[in-house]
């Protein structure tokens, strides 16, 4: 595992959180932890979880609730905890959107499993559709759009192209040169300028706190830094 992906597990009982911590660092895994939604919900940005790991059964906010919510601002993965025999919670729950469930008392070994499972089909899925998630950020190029900080947003079709170009190679520098030839062609009569035009555009737009940022190399081109 080349960067630890980062995971946010998510229950009141102190013991279990512990218990799927230890599993997942012993597997290479980043781990937040939290006891309450509502806690976990405002660090959320901040934190900028891969996959989320949510018991239903929470206070002030439940897990159905916490699953809603993330979903106005991501498709990340998102796995319930139900207790034994809640069938109803477990239909409900993947109707809200979550990608799977385990269920109370669980064998860590096959937790890891649907983990690794459930990240591995929303990285084919995201290939096969291009669309591309990163913190705060998923550019969808199915239908030439982004949603940034849980808003959906249109960008015009060259800068959205140059985004998802830089977005999709993290920190690999691109020369000005490699950018109009990718996104503009071959046959473009331009000059580099362009793409500090579009790039300056763009700034501009995704202009909030963010965990990345596209940054100029100075005499050479641009790259995406995570």
């Amino acid at each position: 595992m080349d960067r630890k992906k980062k995971i946010m597990v998510i229950d009141d009982d102190k013991n279990i959180v512990e218990l799927i911590s230890l599993y997942l660092e012993k597997e290479g895994y980043s781990v937040v932890k939290y006891h309450s939604a509502v806690e976990a919900l405002e660090n959320y940005s901040k934190d900028t979880p891969e996959l989320v790991i949510l018991d239903i059964m929470l206070p002030e906010m439940d897990g159905y609730e916490m699953c809603t919510e993330i979903r106005k601002m991501s498709n990340i993965p998102i796995i319930m905890i139900t207790a034994k025999g809640e069938t109803f919670d477990k239909v409900l729950g993947l109707e809200l959107g979550a990608d799977d469930y385990i269920v109370k008392p669980f064998d860590g070994k096959e937790m890891i499993a649907r983990v690794k499972a459930v990240l591995r089909r929303y990285s084919t899925n995201n290939t096969s559709k291009k669309q591309l998630v990163i913190p705060n950020l998923t550019i969808d190029m199915a239908d030439y759009s982004i949603i940034y900080h849980g808003k959906k947003m249109e960008l015009p079709p060259k800068e959205l192209e140059l985004l998802y170009t830089l977005a999709s190679k993290p920190n690999r520098v691109f020369t000005r040169e490699q950018l109009l030839d990718k996104i503009w062609g071959y046959d473009y009569i331009g000059e580099s300028r362009t793409v500090d035009v579009h790039i300056k555009r763009i700034r501009e737009k995704l202009n909030k706190d963010n965990n990345w940022e596209i940054k100029t190399v100075w005499g050479v081109g641009y790259k995406f830094v995570l």
